[in-house]
């Protein structure tokens, strides 16, 4: 676990405006857990990237620490040509690299996100631990509990299900400490309030 001290920069080089970086965008889908090697692979090359990153609370040995960890987990964005998408694979850090068809709308998209971590906005995956998602507590005497989120803010309610008989029983938990219930690849895509599906702008068509 890094301290603070040692995580790579969420943005680099440090730029006034993410879209002052020259080259083209792309998306690094990485190894589970490696996006922090994988950003600092980039640095020792000189390669620009965009990591979103997060303050999370992680309970070890009993004590609650705070840890800067991925907004979107097993993604890096990169920026450059055809030789930095080279040296990218090579790190052995990735299972893809995906290219970005709508340079602008992802270049947009980060923009915004950039603009918001700057000003230290409090931000969440969403539907990471959204109303009426099954998830599992990481941490502290609860941990590996499963239920259902009821309520979100800073605090989660939850409700831990007896199926059998329809009924259940709620608790609080702090909300850093959820996870999705479900694997990955499991998960279900985001929903409008329309009912449409959204996916992101840079996903490929």
């Amino acid at each position: 676990m890094l301290k603070l001290s040692q995580n790579p920069p969420v943005l680099y080089p440090r730029a006034s405006v993410l879209a002052e970086l020259p080259g083209r965008w792309w998306v690094a889908h990485t190894k589970s857990r490696f996006e922090k090697a994988f950003a600092h692979e980039l640095m020792q090359r000189e390669v620009s990237f965009f990591l979103p990153m997060r303050e999370r609370v992680m309970i070890s040995s009993g004590k609650k620490r705070r840890v800067l960890m991925p907004l979107f987990p097993s993604y890096v964005f990169f920026c450059g040509g055809e030789e930095q998408r080279y040296q990218a694979l090579t790190t052995d850090r990735l299972c893809q690299v995906i290219e970005v068809m709508d340079q602008a709308a992802l270049v947009k998209d980060l923009t915004q996100l950039s603009r918001a971590l700057a000003a230290r906005a409090e931000l969440d995956l969403h539907p990471y631990a959204a109303v009426g998602q099954r998830c599992r507590i990481t941490g502290g005497v609860f941990e590996g509990i499963e239920g259902v989120v009821i309520q979100r803010d800073h605090v989660a309610r939850v409700v831990l299900q007896v199926s059998i008989l329809g009924q259940g029983a709620a608790m609080e938990i702090d909300a850093d400490l959820l996870e999705a219930a479900e694997e990955p690849q499991m998960a279900r895509a985001p929903i409008s309030a329309r009912g449409a599906t959204v996916r992101p702008s840079w996903q490929v068509r």
